[in-house]
């Protein structure tokens, strides 16, 4: 094969590998039962693919390929082990017998594998943060240190979390199914934890070079609209709504150049008014309910957003209020620090500096780079530049995003300037 093939291959293989190798996991995790032998078997399926492909050319599906490859390394290894262990001998003759292929659930139930290993993941025999941990990992394929940023933890202990997670998974033997309609109450708010902290990574990269990261956002809203199929309950509703309402600002929240641009500054003009609809009709139904929660109040936030035509337009008073009412449901100090950046924008920067300084100065967001930012652009419009230096050279500290970087440094050159 000509070496431009070759490289075309390796292409559409990296293409692949970047879409699909997620799904892939999933599904052999349900046909092999076992996390750690089918995180093997995607990587040898994959090499399988590196050394094939150029000879054989690109299957027309390549993902059952990698499945059907992935499937059979897997029950190589354990034959290997058979020689240590009579059990996996049994363990790789049932693998050989079963069907590859996915199949339709009689009850018809959403049949996802991805959202099964979430299900898997979020068992209630996992403590929360584990099952968390678990799910961007295992399902996302976000790294150790990712979580651990999201988590604000150290990179050791989040792995060694993973590690017990997995462990519990297989000593419990926890299915790997959507669990009943009695059952999935239990675990439907870690799940919506879930795909919310996917999405906000997806929506705001934790780091790197990319502001963003579409396959995130995009995994996170599919997995949203599952779960509204599987239980359309209010705050179901509510949090897609407000990956939609979110979402629907990708393209202006970035310049062609990659560089930051705030929503009071972004061209409202490229919002996805398709996805705003949608994600407006949701939070109008969620509302309708009075049983909504956190998610559904956070999409009315951004809703407000979606229906000013410019930003001097902005209902401020309105967005407080729905902040003070997601404090008193779901107290936190990023909730704080957010309602204190629109007390800022309705009553003045001073007003808002005051009730940042005071989450500061209980300890509380030390570490979290947005609210020493917030604090530096307010002492900014208060004319106090020593005071916006310092705050944003802490953020500076703190953030591993290249266009966060960039656009801080951005405002620190233009105190000096000044």
């Amino acid at each position: 094969m000509p070496e431009r093939a070759i490289e075309q291959v390796r292409e559409s293989l990296d293409a692949i590998y970047r879409a699909e190798s997620g799904r892939i996991l999933a599904t052999l995790i349900r046909l092999l039962g076992d996390f750690d032998l089918a995180e093997d078997a995607v990587h040898d399926a994959f090499a399988a693919a590196l050394e094939r492909w150029p000879q054989d050319g690109v299957p027309a599906n390549p993902r059952a390929w990698l499945v059907s490859t992935g499937r059979f390394k897997a029950i190589d290894v354990l034959r290997r082990r058979a020689r240590f262990e009579a059990s996996h001998e049994k363990i790789a003759e049932q693998l050989e017998t079963e069907p590859a292929g996915a199949t339709v659930e009689a009850d018809g139930s959403v049949e996802d594998d991805r959202l099964r290993l979430i299900f898997t993941c979020c068992h209630p025999a996992l403590a929360t943060e584990a099952r968390i941990a678990l799910t961007l990992r295992e399902v996302c394929g976000l790294t150790t240190e990712e979580i651990a940023r999201a988590f604000l933890a150290a990179a050791p202990a989040l792995a060694q979390r993973i590690v017990r997670a997995k462990a519990k998974i297989r000593d419990a033997c926890i299915p790997y199914e959507v669990p009943s309609p009695e059952e999935l109450q239990d675990r439907l708010d870690t799940v919506l934890q879930v795909v919310y902290l996917v999405f906000n990574e997806g929506y705001s990269a934790s780091s790197g070079a990319s502001l963003t990261r579409a396959d995130l956002s995009a995994e996170a809203i599919r997995l949203g609209r599952l779960l509204l199929e599987l239980s359309p309950e209010p705050e179901v509703m509510g949090l897609l709504a407000l990956m939609l309402l979110q979402e629907s600002r990708r393209a202006a929240r970035a310049s062609p150049t990659g560089e930051l641009i705030l929503l009071e500054n972004q061209d409202r003009s490229l919002w996805n008014r398709e996805l705003i609809a949608e994600g407006v009709a949701l939070v109008e139904r969620a509302l309708l309910s009075r049983r909504f929660g956190p998610y559904t109040l956070q999409a009315a936030i951004a809703a407000v957003h979606s229906e000013a035509s410019e930003a001097a337009a902005t209902d401020w008073p309105q967005i407080v209020a729905l902040y003070s009412v997601l404090a008193r449901t779901e107290p936190s100090p990023v909730v704080e620090l957010n309602r204190a950046v629109a007390v800022a924008m309705r009553d003045g920067p001073e007003a808002g500096l005051t009730l940042i300084d005071a989450i500061l100065a209980r300890g509380e967001l030390t570490d979290y780079y947005l609210a020493h930012s917030a604090r530096a652009e307010l002492c900014r419009r208060l004319g106090r530049m020593t005071e916006a230096r310092t705050s944003y050279q802490r953020a500076l500290e703190l953030t591993h995003q290249e266009p966060e970087r960039r656009f801080l440094e951005g405002r620190m050159q233009e105190l000096k300037e000044k």
